[in-house]
Parts: structure tokens; C-alpha cells; sequence
């Protein structure tokens, strides 16, 4: 009788467990795949406020078309069921430019606590969302 007890106990917990994970993880994707799809708009259609952005850093304008289609096409493979392997390739690309964006803004001396903060927010939002994703969302 005890061993049934526990048993249905442990079961539970591990069941209300991978209930908080996914929760987890769906917060988390919201959050970043809102970002990337927010920017990665205003980037394709070279908003004024993106373009003062990358402008002291000295990249060209058109890389934000680029940048910015890409992030679209990433938030759609990592929302969209199935294609795993994409999805690892999707958050590796997000993880990239983060980082990318990050350093850049560091290096040129842009020490803006906003254009700084975004970045950050955003690289703690993929690593978590990549960290707590479903078993069918995973390659391994």
C-alpha cells in the first residue's frame, strides 16, 4: 500500500514537473521569438530607429534586411512543429547575433544601458527557452 502511494506521489511530481518545463519554455519562447520577430520587422522595413542603431557601429544599412529576414525565418522554424535539426539551427543563428549584436555595441563604445540591455535579454531568453525545450523539440 505504501509502495502504491509513493509510486502515485512520484508519478505526480514528475508529471506536474514536465508541466512547469513546458510552461517554462513557452514563456520564454514568447518572450524572444516577440523580440526577434518585433526587430527582425523593423530591420527588413529599415525603420529609423534600426538604422540609428547599426549606423554607429558601422554596418551598412542593408545588412538589416538581412539580418531582419533571417530573424523571421527563424522565429517560423522555431515555432513550427517537427524540422529539429532547423530549430537547433534557428537558436544557434539567434544565440550568433545576440552575442554578435552584444559585442558590437560594446567594442564601438556604445555603452547605452538600452541598446546594451536588449541583447542581454534577449541571449537570456534563447539559452532558456533552448535549455527547457520538449523531448520532440530536441535532436538528441
Amino acid at each position: 500500500m505504501i509502495d502504491k502511494m509513493t509510486t502515485l506521489i512520484n508519478s505526480q511530481t514528475k508529471k506536474n514537473m514536465k508541466n512547469r518545463k513546458l510552461i517554462a519554455y513557452w514563456v520564454f519562447t514568447a518572450l524572444f521569438t516577440f523580440g526577434m520577430l518585433a526587430s527582425g520587422t523593423q530591420q527588413v522595413l529599415r525603420t529609423k530607429s534600426m538604422v540609428d542603431l547599426i549606423t554607429p557601429l558601422g554596418y551598412p544599412v542593408y545588412f538589416l534586411c538581412i539580418l531582419g529576414a533571417w530573424k523571421i525565418l527563424g522565429v517560423i522554424a522555431v515555432l513550427i512543429p517537427g524540422f529539429k535539426l532547423l530549430k537547433e539551427w534557428a537558436y544557434a543563428g539567434f544565440f550568433f547575433a545576440m552575442t554578435g549584436a552584444l559585442v558590437s555595441h560594446l567594442a564601438c563604445g556604445v555603452h547605452d544601458i538600452k541598446e546594451v540591455l536588449g541583447p542581454v535579454f534577449q541571449l537570456i531568453f534563447i539559452l532558456l527557452s533552448w535549455y527547457f525545450r520538449p523531448a520532440d523539440r530536441r535532436i538528441v
